[in-house]
This record gives C-alpha cells, structure tokens and sequence, in this order.
C-alpha cells in the first residue's frame, strides 16, 4: 500500500494529508479517460512555464482543475450521506485522527 486509504474510501493520505479520490461510482473507461486528462494538462503547465508563458500556464492549469474535477477530486463531494469534505486537511485535525494514528504506527518509518 503505496497511500493508506481510509476505510471509507474518501481520502488517500500522503504525508499526513487528506486528498481526495476519484468518485468510484465512475465506469472503467470513464475513469481511464478522465485519468489522462489531468496528466496531459500537467505536461501542459510545465511545458508553459518553461516557455515562459503565463496565459498558456493559466489555461493548463484551468484543465488541470476541470478534469479533477470530473474525477471527484474537486468540487462537490461525490458522496451522498451529507458527510463534509476534509479534502487537503492534516488527518490528524479530522475525524480520521484515530485511524491514522493506529496505520501510522504500524507502516515501517511511521510516516
């Protein structure tokens, strides 16, 4: 398990951090679609920077967000039962605290 996922299936965590996963409820060619995207839209910004232009920058940073947002990653919770959203929070500041801790301590390095 490369990012501990919580067992709600919500959030992965990286460094302590929530992030958020891609809506399950998503079909396998859509997902794999919907994938791509972000990864060609971050190609796009770190080719504008190194072109050093700021509107094409802006542009692929747009697509960036758009299609995480088609991914669930952003934007409206894809969940329904009302729960709020702890998207880039410290697990340890959210409700997952204790479940981090316990899967902190048991993952070599602690981290």
């Amino acid at each position: 398990m490369k990012h501990p996922v919580t067992p709600d299936g919500r959030y992965f965590v990286v460094r302590g951090r929530l992030w958020r996963m891609a809506n399950p409820d998503l079909n396998g060619a859509e997902r794999s679609t919907l994938t791509k995207r972000p990864m060609s839209a971050r190609r796009a910004v770190r080719d504008a920077k190194a072109g050093g232009d700021p509107d094409a920058e802006a542009a692929a940073h747009r697509a960036v967000d758009e299609a995480k947002r088609a991914l669930g990653e952003r934007g409206p919770v894809w969940w329904t039962d009302g729960a709020p959203d702890f998207n880039r929070h410290m697990a340890k500041n959210t409700p997952y605290a204790d479940w981090y801790s316990k899967i902190k301590q048991a993952r070599p390095g602690g981290s």
